[in-house]
């Protein structure tokens, strides 16, 4: 009995993280995959179109999409492992479950990738375009379409999910497709971001280890007197 308790209680907080740019370091997961399915030059044209608002994200994703077919998924899996990604992805997760705190993947990248991130550190949950699939085989087509909105969306179901609104909920993002999730939640933290996304967070923080943000979180969540308990302290 006690047991159903627990899993019916809302946790204290979901804490949204960001994979390209913010997890994934200076380059997106989309071109890291496209460089080894041979159409790297074309997405990295596409993603600076998309950037500077002269595309659609469905644009990108056909074009990209076209460039797997062939490919088996337990190929792009392997080239994930070497998927250059920021130190302490592993801590954060650890952190954010020991402090009753929900850790989801809020991204637009490939749905490939956020399962393999979910998988290798233990995220709650992710979002991510789909890809079709026959027999193992990546078939060449996006089935379906995210823009900058589709983060807050699906931040919103999985908030409510665990009984929270996003005011109860903290976002860890670097640029304009976290803009409208950061607008909403209660702690937006702008983790070596731009402009944009500076000015909307609540905090900034430029490191090459995602734990560097536990202090911010620590202190909305629980106040300054909890930074003993972060890893390290």
């Amino acid at each position: 009995m006690s047991r159903l308790r627990d899993e019916r209680r809302a946790p204290r907080a979901v804490a949204f993280f960001d994979v390209d740019g913010t997890l994934v370091p200076g380059i997106s997961s989309a071109y890291f995959l496209a460089e080894r399915l041979g159409h790297g030059d074309q997405v990295a044209e596409a993603e600076a179109a998309w950037d500077a608002g002269l595309v659609g994200a469905r644009y990108v994703e056909e074009l990209d999409a076209r460039g797997w077919a062939g490919t088996s998924e337990t190929q792009v899996r392997q080239w994930l492992s070497d998927l250059p990604l920021v130190q302490g992805i592993a801590e954060v997760v650890h952190w954010c479950r020991n402090h009753d705190v929900v850790p989801v993947l809020a991204t637009l990248a490939w749905d490939p990738v956020g399962s393999y991130l979910r998988t290798t550190f233990g995220f709650a949950d992710s979002c991510g375009t789909r890809l079709e699939t026959r027999d193992g085989v990546f078939a060449g087509r996006a089935l379906d379409s995210y823009d900058e909105y589709v983060k807050r969306d699906f931040a919103h179901r999985v908030a409510m999910r665990h009984g929270l609104s996003l005011d109860r909920c903290a976002a860890v993002g670097d640029s304009k497709s976290d803009l409208p999730l950061f607008d909403e939640v209660g702690c937006a933290i702008a983790f070596n971001a731009d402009p944009g996304a500076r000015a909307r967070a609540h905090a900034v923080v430029d490191s090459g280890d995602v734990r560097d943000v536990l202090p911010v979180l620590s202190k909305w969540l629980f106040g300054p007197a909890t930074q003993a308990r972060l890893p390290g302290g």
